[in-house]
């Protein structure tokens, strides 16, 4: 009789008990978020600044507590005559907000954070589990660690709706890696109540079913419901701003008077043409240094969802008319560019990775402390 097979930890009823990569993964991913708490506590004690509040209670989050504490409807008008509805920020987090607010003795503001930081856990988990499916339980690991210590990654602690969205889009596109396509769409379908960002996974669904349907020339029911369910969440709240606002176009207008309207990257081009010489070199190469990690990830071979989602994230990053230094930040969640580097460093002893990784938590911590004590997050 042969002996009994070891249960896969990704079935169903597999063991219950985490595996000691993914303790790995989670605990490194939080350590690097820990550190970088600690160092803004430091510098804010340092400067005389609240870093609890630029945390919670800035930029973009003041926008999601005011949804969450009274819907929808409020608009301020800039000293140029320019007009910023909040019918510009996506549902989810708000109505989380409100939720958890309504039964835990937290504000809207502190039931954000507490989303926030879960959503980044359950977010370095789903990014663990793909990067494990492409290339092993060790690269999974680096790469979830990588994310935590990406240079914007202080925003993965604020009561924004990054973490909330890359949670959702890994475990959306681990679900298409696992061919469990209508958990797929439905976290698709979420992803697109929290960022616009969720048509680059709505393509990696869309794109993924195609070519399935190329390759065996038919789609099993459960591949055309999820791609059926994946753009239901962000053409939902698309057409709910059209009907509220009676014009079909009303979302893309809210974008446009924030400066967000989408140019074909020229807003960008002439950001970059508009800095003196050394500044403009060094943009260069860093769209240069973006474009490498790219084409790295086409000759990785990553699988066809997480390309095309990573791809997608990019191009959406890059082509709009937003405010430049907000583009590192709208392209965090693509954390297959991070997989060829998690790769690399898969393949040194752990004793010559771990100075790497922690001399990149304390660059990314330092940096988030500027930049939250200072001008804000991008």
């Amino acid at each position: 009789m042969p002996p009994p097979r070891p249960a896969d930890p990704d079935s169903p009823v597999g063991p219950r008990r985490p595996s000691r990569p993914l303790l790995l993964a989670l605990g490194g991913y939080a350590a690097t978020r820990a550190i970088g708490l600690v160092v803004l506590a430091i510098a804010a004690a340092a400067t005389g600044e609240d870093g609890l509040h630029r945390l919670k209670g800035r930029w973009d989050s003041v926008w999601y507590v005011r949804i969450a504490e009274h819907g929808y409807g409020y608009e301020t008008v800039l000293p140029n005559g320019d007009v910023h509805s909040d019918l510009a920020f996506f549902p989810l987090l708000p109505l989380l907000e409100r939720a958890l607010s309504a039964v835990l003795p937290l504000d809207a503001a502190g039931a954000g954070l507490l989303v926030s930081w879960t959503a980044g856990l359950v977010a370095a988990w789903g990014i663990f589990k793909c990067g494990a499916h492409a290339l092993g339980p060790r690269t999974g690991v680096l790469l979830a660690v990588l994310w935590g210590v990406y240079p914007t990654a202080f925003v993965q602690s604020m009561a924004y709706t990054e973490t909330l969205f890359t949670a959702l889009a890994a475990w959306s596109l681990y679900a298409v890696l696992r061919d469990r396509w209508i958990l797929a769409g439905l976290l698709c379908a979420a992803a697109g109540l929290t960022r616009p960002t969720a048509v680059a996974l709505i393509a990696a669904l869309g794109i993924t079913a195609l070519a399935a349907l190329v390759r065996d020339r038919r789609l099993p029911a459960r591949t055309v419901a999820g791609v059926l369910l994946a753009p239901l969440g962000w053409l939902g709240y698309i057409v709910y701003v059209g009907v509220r606002q009676d014009s079909p176009t009303a979302y893309f207008e809210v974008q446009a008077a924030w400066g967000n309207s989408i140019d074909g990257g020229l807003a960008l081009a002439r950001f970059v043409a508009g800095l003196p010489w050394p500044a403009a070199l060094g943009l260069t190469a860093a769209l240069a240094l973006l474009a490498w990690l790219v084409v790295l990830c086409v000759r990785q071979r990553q699988p066809l969802p997480l390309l095309v989602y990573t791809i997608g994230v990019v191009l959406v990053s890059l082509v709009g008319a937003a405010y430049f230094g907000s583009r590192p930040r709208l392209m965090m969640p693509a954390f297959g560019l991070l997989l060829p580097p998690a790769a690399a460093l898969a393949r040194l002893r752990p004793r010559a990775a771990a100075p790497v990784l922690a001399g990149l938590a304390l660059a990314s911590a330092a940096y988030g402390a500027f930049t939250l004590l200072g001008s804000g997050p991008p």
